[in-house]
């Protein structure tokens, strides 16, 4: 499929602007010119007015763990599940997926240590046939101390790009009262009040005892590999002053406003969740992504578990004027990338850069996709 094609008439988001009856230019898979339409010389596709975004830079979702899994103790192939999300994200306009494995052999559903570490190696075998740009985004349960060896030979073996650490513990951060934890996990994996109250009691002497060895283990060898790290639900300014210590620098749904005033204070970036924008509410309750940003909160979202609600959190944020349409933009492009450290090839629309874009039909109430290039292959169209 040709990677050298003209894209004109369109309206070029790039970092700062949107340019109106505008032009791009890709060769071989990269931007060369971004200009006055119409430019001519080769392929040329007629936007027809319609938007040229970046793809979406997606560091945090759980949609592959639902896709293998997407009932209690059902089951899938774990390839069929890949490629059929392949596409579907593709559709969503995702040209880099972060796919995110957690490592939490104490809680229940697909979170095991040797299920985990599977998937992420059997990934890697295929990870070439896949239509987006694919990473893995490992998330460690600080409670799960079988996990520290299947990352640390992971992280060794190159497998792993964005590593997370995760504390689900009853009582702070995500869950902040035991019920809560319970009426989360209980009904929908069919345990008994029992087992939970089991659950819970391991996973409180765990937290108590060896878990900061571990933590510290993992994000040596983390920076001695060069893998980014993040830290996952945060609660209070001593959460985020620890982070600044040891040199993590991005905390993924803070969940109150101490916690996000803290990161900006010490200049912790800031992921939210998109499904949290689209719906205007946390789905735990915890802190609204809208009113973080209207605050000035807030540096990138993510689709968490939904990527359909990246493209529709960017234009809530610009319809209900809490950002201009470039700033939106880059929340699910450019930050994301520079927060992984690969904003010198992707996540912006500037010469030099891949070509991942996304032609966007915003012509009425309710916004479309009608192409995604990744480094200039077409991998979705509706036109």
């Amino acid at each position: 499929m040709p990677t050298s094609f003209i894209i004109n008439n369109c309206r070029v988001v790039t970092p700062e602007a949107v340019l109106n009856d505008a032009a791009l230019r890709v060769e071989q898979g990269r931007i060369v010119e971004i200009g006055s339409a119409p430019l001519h010389g080769g392929r040329e596709i007629d936007a027809r007015g319609n938007y040229l975004f970046p793809g979406f830079v997606d560091i945090h979702s759980d949609a592959i763990e639902k896709g293998i899994e997407p009932r209690p103790n059902t089951f899938f192939p774990i390839d069929i599940a890949i490629f059929e999300l392949d596409k579907k994200i593709a559709a969503c306009g995702i040209t880099t997926m972060f796919h995110s494995l957690s490592f939490a052999e104490l809680e229940v559903g697909l979170r095991s240590n040797s299920t985990a570490a599977g998937i992420i190696r059997q990934m890697s075998g295929f990870r070439h046939k896949l239509k987006v740009n694919t990473g893995i985004h490992a998330r460690f349960e600080i409670t799960d101390l079988g996990a520290v060896p299947h990352l640390e030979g992971l992280i060794r073996e190159n497998l792993i790009q964005l590593f997370s650490f995760m504390d689900h513990s009853p009582g702070q951060g995500q869950f902040r009262d035991i019920m809560a934890y319970k009426s989360y996990y209980g009904p929908v994996y069919g345990k008994s009040d029992r087992e939970m109250d089991d659950i819970i009691d391991r996973k409180m002497l765990t937290r108590e005892g060896e878990s900061r060895q571990a933590i510290d283990r993992l994000a040596a060898l983390c920076r001695e590999y060069g893998i980014p790290i993040a830290s996952h639900d945060d609660d209070s300014a001593e959460k985020i002053a620890w982070l600044k210590a040891q040199g993590i620098g991005l905390t993924e749904f803070p969940v109150n406003v101490e916690a996000l005033h803290a990161a900006k204070e010490h200049g912790i970036k800031v992921c939210l969740g998109s499904p949290n924008v689209v719906r205007g509410q946390s789905q735990a309750r915890n802190l609204s992504a809208r009113d973080a940003i209207s605050r000035g909160y807030g540096d990138i979202l993510c689709s968490d578990y939904s990527p359909m609600t990246m493209l529709h959190a960017v234009l809530t944020l610009e319809q209900l004027a809490i950002l201009p349409l470039p700033e939106a933009v880059n929340m699910v492009s450019r930050n994301p990338a520079l927060a992984v450290g690969i904003a010198d090839r992707t996540g912006s629309l500037e010469v030099g850069k891949e070509a991942d874009l996304l032609l966007v039909d915003h012509s009425d109430d309710f916004p479309r996709i009608l192409k995604t290039f990744v480094k200039g292959r077409e991998v979705f169209s509706t036109c």
